[in-house]
Formats: structure tokens, C-alpha cells, sequence
């Protein structure tokens, strides 16, 4: 009994295994019949034939990332570096993928060096590093060419790293400190121009603000002058004008005269303080005139008399 309960439990796994077949949502399964191509099973469930059906080949259908290890390459100025990088694939055909190619993921990593080399080769070492983009699409179109037949699409190339030899990479250090060093330099002469610069446009602004200052001010100056003399003006015409009113009133110009005289007598009293004179009444001034004019008369004449006495002495 346990032997032929045994029996049935390995023709029922037997049955299972080969008669039934599950296919996962992100595989496809080429299903041979009598060693020929006969179907590609999509995910589900599946019905075989025992000894005529056979799952031949099990396809990946999602992307795939393979790894590209790394190499030696020459640039176009003869410098050798390593390069490596990530190439991302995908099946398209489950059936070229089967029977295009033994393996396509070794493929693929050696049409990626091969194509990168080449690549590397058509540009300089600078270009390695600022053309990396441009680089990669190149990559990929012409890896996509070649591995159309295999039924899979390469869909982006990634560059990781581009490590030159240790003696280039000392020499570029040495270069981009004396480039750091240029711009230092370069950098601080254009501060000290625009510093200059800056300094001899506010010494310009602030003269000129000066003046337009000194200008204003003399304006201003000027305006109020006149506005002075406006308002003088004014206020002297009002006052002549009330001074010809008040005199063309009856006692006016008795006032007007009485007004005169008092200025009059006040000027000459301030002049008579301020001169050398006498004020005398008009008798007393004509007898002090004839007694100056007799004495002026007498000092022409003693010098004759003086002379006629010595005459007649001799």
C-alpha cells in the first residue's frame, strides 16, 4: 500500500510539473514541440503535453541593469584612462532573445566596451568629462543597431567613472591650481579696477552735488534778495502813497514843511558836530571875515616893509 500510494505521489508531481505550467507576470516562456518552436506563453496558466511540450527558454521581460566593467582606454590626445559604466536593456522579443543570440546580457556588456572604446577614441581627454551626456546617447544608438537582431533594446548607457593614470591626474592638479591661482588673480585686479572706479564715480556725483548745491543756494540767495527789495519797494510806495493822501488833506503840507525842517535842523546838527566850524550870527560873521581879511593884508605887507628898512640903512 505505501508503495503504490508512493507511486501515485510522484506520478502526481510528475503530472503537475510537466503537464501544468504557471508563467509569472514579468517572464515570458518559449514552449518547444518535438525540439521546434511552437509558442510564447504570455503569464498565466498553461497546459503541456508530456514528452511532446517543453519550456524551452524562460525570458526576463522587465529592464535589466548589467554591469560594465572596466577598461582601458585611449582618448584622441593619446591618454589613457579606465573607464567604466551601467548599460540598462530590456527584451522586446521573447523569441529573438531565444533563438537571435546564445546569451544576449554578455553581449551586450562586450558590444557596450567596444562601442565605448571607440567612443573615447574620437575625443580628448577634457571632452571625456564635459561631453558625457553626448557620449552616452552615442553608446546607446549604436549598441541599439547592433542588438536589434537579438529582439532586446538597449535603453540609456550610464558612464560611471573616467579615472586617468596617476601621472595625468598630477599633472591636471598642477593645471587647475595655476588656473585657480589666474582667476585669484584675475578676480582681484577687476575688484580693485571697479573699487577705483567706484571711488572716482562717487568723488564725481559728490562734486557735482556740491555745485548743484552752491547753485541752488546761490538761487535761493538771490531770490530772497529780490523778494527784499519787492517788499521794500512795496512797502515805500505804500508810504508815499499814504504820504501824498495825507498831504493833499487840509494842514498837509504845513506838516510836510514842519516834517522838512525838523530833518533839516537834525542833518545840521550832526554836521556841525562832525565839522571843523564855527556857526556865528550873520553881523558877527562879515566883522570876523574883515578881520581875517585885514590880517591877511598886513602879513603881505610887513615882508615889503621889512626890505625897505634895510635899504635905507645901507
Amino acid at each position: 500500500m505505501w508503495t503504490i500510494l508512493l507511486v501515485l505521489i510522484l506520478i502526481g508531481v510528475f503530472l503537475v510539473t510537466k503537464v501544468f505550467m504557471i508563467v509569472e507576470m514579468r517572464e515570458e516562456v518559449i514552449k518547444e514541440r518535438l525540439g521546434k518552436y511552437n509558442k510564447t506563453l504570455k503569464p498565466g496558466f498553461h497546459f503541456l503535453i508530456p514528452f511532446v511540450d517543453r519550456p524551452a527558454y524562460r525570458q526576463e521581460m522587465r529592464e535589466q541593469v548589467i554591469d560594465v566593467p572596466s577598461q582601458t582606454c585611449i582618448t584622441k590626445d593619446n591618454i589613457e584612462v579606465e573607464v567604466d559604466g551601467l548599460v540598462y536593456i530590456k527584451v522586446m522579443d521573447s523569441y529573438k532573445a531565444s533563438y537571435g543570440i546564445g546569451d544576449y546580457r554578455p553581449a551586450a556588456v562586450n558590444l557596450a566596451q567596444t562601442t565605448m572604446r571607440s567612443e573615447i577614441g574620437k575625443i580628448t581627454l577634457d571632452e571625456t568629462f564635459s561631453e558625457r551626456e553626448q557620449m552616452n546617447e552615442n553608446i546607446v544608438r549604436e549598441i541599439d543597431k547592433a542588438s536589434d537582431p537579438w529582439g532586446i533594446k538597449v535603453m540609456r548607457y550610464e558612464i560611471k567613472n573616467i579615472r586617468p593614470s596617476s601621472d595625468v591626474i598630477n599633472t591636471l592638479e598642477k593645471q587647475m591650481e595655476a588656473e585657480r591661482d589666474k582667476r585669484a588673480e584675475i578676480t582681484e585686479s577687476t575688484g580693485t579696477r571697479d573699487a577705483r572706479i567706484n571711488e572716482s564715480q562717487g568723488e564725481r556725483q559728490s562734486a557735482i552735488l556740491l555745485s548743484e548745491s552752491n547753485r541752488q543756494k546761490r538761487i535761493n540767495e538771490a531770490k530772497g534778495k529780490a523778494r527784499e527789495m519787492e517788499l521794500i519797494a512795496q512797502a515805500t510806495a505804500k508810504g508815499l502813497g499814504r504820504i501824498a493822501e495825507a498831504i493833499e488833506k487840509p494842514g498837509g503840507q504845513l506838516a510836510v514843511k514842519t516834517r522838512l525842517t525838523e530833518q533839516y535842523i537834525d542833518q545840521l546838527g550832526k554836521v556841525i558836530e562832525g565839522a571843523n566850524i564855527s556857526v556865528l550870527p550873520t553881523e558877527t560873521a562879515n566883522l570876523k571875515t574883515f578881520f581875517e581879511g585885514v590880517g591877511k593884508v598886513s602879513d603881505h605887507t610887513r615882508p615889503n616893509i621889512n626890505s625897505t628898512s634895510t635899504g635905507d640903512a645901507q
